[in-house]
């Protein structure tokens, strides 16, 4: 399998998605054909999610579809060589999926070759499950059950910084909280600007950030860009 798994999608400074160009070209490997799951989309349309996603990948020369245009979706999925996954809301995105019976198909097509883009909610989407999104519940997905591409659980957008005088809890105590309830996950805390790569069987941290790796029982473990899990 072939996974591009990306905390976040736009970073002070540039355009959205402009700091993933490079990785996302270097992945393409020839593929052309894309299929577009925008369902994490709430505050703006499927379509305009769609055609802002297009936008940035046509230079490439990739044609993306939303899959919510089309005509036979199960279809459309099995035949893409991408399948790019967007952010926003991982519940909604979880819940639409599911109920339109893509979450296999999308499992069976990166098996079989194509390439997994995801940002935020979609980095999510490709765990086993959604238990570590930093999204609010807003619908009910009908379990937390994900892809599963990869067998780690990410958590996105990571960090510890809290605003002065905020009572709230850490991203690291929220993760604790994941790990007493089920102590057989692993973590991985993905700060924005940083991403995961898979080929294969080999999982490549990346970007200029410090990422984390949580255990129930154990310190977190720091993990810089290029090492492998």
């Amino acid at each position: 399998m072939e996974l591009l798994l990306l905390s976040n999608s736009t970073l002070p400074g540039k355009a959205w998605l402009e700091h993933a160009l490079p990785l996302i070209r270097g992945a393409l490997n020839g593929r052309r054909s894309a299929v577009f799951i925008p369902f994490a989309g709430v505050t703006q349309t499927w379509d305009a999610y769609t055609a802002k996603t297009a936008a940035v990948f046509e230079p490439m020369g990739v044609t993306v579809v939303g899959i919510h245009n089309a005509a036979d979706p199960i279809a459309a999925i099995e035949n893409a060589d991408l399948v790019i996954v967007g952010g926003g809301n991982t519940f909604q995105l979880l819940k639409e999926s599911r109920e339109r019976g893509l979450l296999a198909p999308i499992v069976d097509v990166v098996k079989r070759g194509a390439l997994y883009i995801g940002w935020s909610a979609g980095s999510n989407l490709a765990c086993p499950t959604i238990r570590t999104t930093n999204d609010m519940p807003i619908v009910d997905p009908q379990g937390f059950g994900a892809l599963g591409l990869f067998p780690l659980q990410i958590n996105p957008h990571f960090t510890n910084a809290l605003p002065e005088g905020h009572q709230g809890e850490t991203r690291e105590q929220r993760i604790r909280e994941l790990l007493v309830a089920a102590p057989e996950l692993t973590v991985i805390g993905l700060p924005e600007g940083n991403w995961i790569q898979v080929s294969g069987e080999v999982a490549t941290l990346g970007g200029p950030n410090t990422n984390y790796l949580f255990k129930a029982g154990e310190e977190a473990v720091p993990l810089e860009a290029g090492h492998r899990l």
